[in-house]
């Protein structure tokens, strides 16, 4: 058992505190930008909570950040009431952001100067790979740092992988979202194109999910597109549309050519145009081909 504080209680974040208490028995202190959130946690797992990142931080083992943005991550990691000033020498930071590899690399050095452990953590898997404690974690950070966090990262993790230096966490996961740009759009296309051409839509998935088709995307979203549905469920277009705007700006600065991802995130632009931002981003492409 650890001293272990989680910051943010989102779709993400309350579930896989959730899984530090109760499934791996740590003794467990959140905090929520809207502290009403933190205190309902609090009723439904036990555990505590806390006013302030510092004081939730403090003398924790490990403390696990999962917020918005770039900016959202400096809010709670800096300041007098940021988590570096409430963490003791010898603790580990582990964000589970997406953001990018250049505030991951600024927070890894602003930790190592203060003698904390860091390691830029983004998961994927969704809400229910949060609920069900089966996230695909992707790590930036020095191994025995890794080495050290990993048992408490496992209790919400399917697999959890060391990929290099601090910011490569973050970097494979623009590898991760750039893919699902591209499989999610020619999921639409081919969903919608079997409509089109009046073909049983659940006996053509049948048959092609069991060849080199088959996808993540079309095992779980196909039925959605093909009833046209794309509210109240998945991963949010507004939220793709953030993971996109990182990975193409590195692209910019790493001389990288993404003209799919690109492409595709013009067309979550016209989603989020047509009130869709809160739609599942890979169901709701197809809007864009079947209705007017």
């Amino acid at each position: 058992m650890a001293k272990v504080a989680f910051l943010g209680l989102g779709v993400m974040g309350y579930p896989m505190a959730g899984h530090l208490l109760k499934k791996g028995g740590h003794e467990v202190t959140v905090y929520n930008r809207t502290a009403a959130k933190a205190q309902q946690w609090v009723k439904e797992y036990g555990g505590k909570s806390a006013p302030t990142p510092r004081e939730a931080a403090k003398d924790c083992d490990f403390v696990m950040m999962c917020v918005g943005n770039d900016d959202d991550l400096r809010s709670v990691v800096y300041g007098d009431n940021g988590v570096l000033a409430g963490m003791k020498k010898g603790a580990i930071l582990v964000d589970h952001t997406t953001a990018s590899a250049t505030v991951a690399r600024e927070i890894f050095q602003k930790a190592r100067d203060k003698g904390i452990g860091f390691v830029d953590a983004p998961v994927s898997g969704g809400q229910a790979g949060a609920v069900n404690g089966q996230l695909g974690i992707m790590c930036g950070g020095e191994p025995p740092t890794f080495d050290k966090v990993k048992p408490v990262i496992d209790v919400y993790a399917k697999m959890a992988a060391l990929i290099g230096e601090p910011g490569a966490g973050q970097l494979t996961k623009m590898v991760n979202q750039i893919c699902i740009a591209g499989i999610a759009e020619g999921l639409a296309e081919a969903v919608a194109f079997a409509k089109r051409n009046n073909l049983d839509v659940e006996k053509v998935i049948g048959v092609i999910s069991k060849g080199a088709a088959q996808s993540w995307q079309m095992e779980n979203r196909w039925k959605q597109m093909a009833e046209l549905k794309a509210e109240g469920f998945g991963f949010a277009t507004e939220w793709m549309r953030k993971d996109m705007g990182i990975c193409l700006d590195q692209a910019r600065r790493s001389g990288a050519r993404l003209p799919v991802a690109a492409l595709v995130d013009q067309f979550w632009s016209h989603l989020e145009a047509r009130g869709g931002k809160r739609w599942d981003s890979t169901a709701g492409l197809i809007q864009l081909l079947l209705k007017d």
